[in-house]
């Protein structure tokens, strides 16, 4: 009764929060998910979006690339609403606003200072994780790609984790036994092997002086609350076990062959 008047009232609030979402187009509103063409394309967030003069220079927040609703049942439409142009658009917002002390990152993309970054420098850290991690995550879910890995892929996780299924049980556990709010993550290591990790917050494995173990994100699971809460309350392993049957195995197979490189 009680987590059931809790989620109530979230949805009450969010209803004054954010009225756009009343104020959708009935495409929007469709239950049938439209083509992932009709919308822009996703920004590579590992750049900056360089303006006329250099001193204005900034990230900008990516389009979602496809409706709110493409993901229901599994992330419904209002959840996707508040992380993309609410929680995503924030740490934009601070980022762009934590450079124009941080001299040193001047002109450089998230990876070159993801490269750099001390673990005391938290502006940059949060919010610059926070953006390059939701960046990412929109193409790791995005719609109309391959359900399951390719078979060279696969042949990878399989030699890495011995299975498929220990792929999916470890990267779970990764998940679900993040304490407090965080990441996990699929990548590829120095030795071009992959593995599992997990990190706090926002914080992502490029962070080479931050991270207990370095590599190249392919693949990542936001389980922050804001995540996954108005769907699924406290019932994080549910939403794991879900996420699953959205992935993008397309778009992670290209990340893949990248870091590769």
């Amino acid at each position: 009764m009680i987590m059931k008047k809790i989620t109530l009232a979230l949805l009450v609030l969010s209803s004054f929060g954010f009225s756009a979402c009343a104020q959708k187009s009935e495409s929007t509103k469709s239950t049938v998910n439209p083509s992932v063409a009709a919308f822009p394309a996703p920004v590579n967030p590992m750049t900056l979006q360089n303006g006329a003069n250099p001193s204005t220079d900034a990230f900008v927040l990516p389009p979602l690339g496809y409706a709110f609703n493409a993901l229901e049942p599994v992330i419904d439409a209002m959840t996707m609403e508040i992380h993309h142009d609410k929680h995503h658009a924030t740490y934009v917002t601070n980022l762009n606003k934590a450079m124009t002390t941080a001299t040193q990152y001047s002109g450089k993309g998230l990876e070159q200072i993801f490269a750099e970054l001390r673990p005391e420098e938290t502006a940059i850290r949060n919010n610059g994780g926070g953006h390059w991690n939701h960046s990412m995550f929109w193409n790791w879910i995005k719609p109309g790609g391959a359900k399951e890995p390719s078979a060279d892929l696969k042949a990878a996780i399989e030699a890495s984790f011995g299975s498929m299924d220990e792929f999916k049980k470890q990267f779970s556990d990764a998940a679900k036994l993040r304490f407090g709010s965080g990441w996990a993550w699929l990548n590829v290591g120095a030795d071009g092997k992959l593995f599992i990790s997990s990190t706090a917050n926002q914080d992502n494995p490029l962070m080479v002086n931050v991270v207990e173990k370095a590599g190249k994100p392919i693949l990542g699971l936001d389980v922050w609350e804001h995540a996954y809460y108005l769907n699924y309350q406290n019932k994080r392993a549910d939403y794991v076990t879900a996420f699953f049957s959205i992935i993008n195995w397309d778009e992670v197979e290209k990340m893949w062959r990248a870091a590769k490189k």
